[in-house]
């Protein structure tokens, strides 16, 4: 049988957070299973060159900014073209964004079009237009995404994809001396070690695991909290903020602000407690990455986390911005060796379910059966 091409619209050249994650391991493991992936990048950055070395045809159609409306109705008839040209069986835009391009590329070309909706959708006019955009069928990679992805008008027919984590940079690094990685990475030698690893956005919840510390500290006065991820464009003041907010509170000793960085599996693996404290992660990679460490977890009680997460079972689950509740959860893991023990042993089985292959593998099923599937 030859393989049916499928032409992905990708809207970001760079990795800014779990989405581009994603893309990548579609464009790594998704091949041989069936489809023969055309990616095209409407905005240029390392990745473009990174999924071309992977094999994978690969072209750049600059869309720029929303607001170009000429630019981008430019790029829009030149993916309708390339989609022609190549005879794809389907367009596929990968995010909301660039649905707003893959949908009306497809129509042009009177070829079917499906998209992923990577986030949560939001009542604003993006997630609108790309809902009203015609198409097979939208993947979601959540439960909790599909609720609200159910309520944008008009109903799409939904295929749930969880997303997975890449599991090999985690092994390779779980038989470290968490010990040696402190102080090779210059963490405290002594006491707990919270670690919470996100870009500085608000919604990621950093200020509410500070805000608990001090509660934290007065059973365990030798606690810290590592902090690990860069300034985000939308919020470039919260890193401030959290700072201020440790001095006031007194903590600022406790608290190591490491920035941005790319080795964060090691980072993960010097961590005791491994904390994920946002508003509705849509899914929560980072969460399956500690779990697969084997790290005793603390994640949202709302969103993605929570469906991969029985609380008290793989891990413990809290509200989102409740600091008494964050200081509950640590003190009880601190104060219950055991529990922590049997969290993060499970947590380690569930992790596996995650995998990028098992992902790459579920993803290119679900887009292949919207692809074949006849129109009513």
């Amino acid at each position: 049988m030859t393989d049916l091409r499928v032409l992905v619209v990708m809207p970001l050249g760079e990795q800014l957070g779990g989405g581009e994650m994603m893309f990548r391991q579609l464009m790594q493991h998704g091949r041989g299973r069936g489809v023969e992936w055309i990616a095209v990048f409407t905005k240029d950055g390392p990745m473009v060159a990174e999924t071309r070395a992977l094999g994978v045809e690969t072209h750049l159609v600059e869309a720029g900014r929303i607001r170009e409306l000429w630019r981008r109705w430019q790029a829009i008839r030149r993916i309708a073209a390339l989609a022609r040209e190549r005879q794809v069986s389907l367009v596929f835009g990968w995010m909301a964004a660039s649905q707003l391009l893959a949908g009306p590329a497809a129509w042009i070309a009177d070829i079917p079009a499906a998209w992923y909706q990577v986030g949560l959708p939001e009542p604003d006019w993006i997630d609108r237009i790309a809902t009203f955009c015609r198409a097979r069928g939208v993947l979601v990679l959540s439960r909790d995404v599909a609720a609200a992805q159910a309520r944008v008008w008009p109903p799409r027919a939904q295929r749930l994809v969880y997303p997975g984590a890449s599991l090999e940079r985690f092994d390779a690094v779980r038989g470290e001396s968490p010990a040696a990685l402190r102080q090779r990475l210059g963490l405290p030698a002594q006491g707990p070690l919270i670690g919470i690893v996100g870009r500085l956005q608000r919604w990621k919840g950093m200020h509410t695991v500070i805000a608990a510390l001090p509660a934290v500290r007065a059973g365990h006065p030798d606690a810290t909290l590592v902090v690990v991820g860069g300034a985000h464009d939308t919020e470039p003041a919260y890193g401030d903020e959290l700072r201020a907010l440790a001095r006031r509170l007194g903590v600022e000793h406790a608290v190591h602000f490491a920035g941005f960085q790319a080795d964060v599996p090691r980072w993960m693996q010097a961590m005791d407690i491994v904390v994920h404290a946002s508003d509705r992660e849509p899914f929560g990679i980072v969460v399956v990455e500690a779990m697969a460490l084997g790290k005793p977890v603390i994640a949202g009680a709302a969103g993605g986390p929570a469906e991969l997460i029985v609380h008290g079972e793989q891990g413990l689950l809290v509200p989102f911005a409740d600091e008494q509740a964050m200081a509950a959860a640590l003190r009880r893991f601190l104060d219950d060796p055991a529990l922590a023990a049997r969290c993060a042993l499970a947590a380690r089985v569930r992790a596996r379910e995650f995998s990028a292959e098992r992902y790459a593998e579920a993803a290119t099923a679900a887009i292949l059966e919207l692809a074949l599937e006849e129109e009513p």
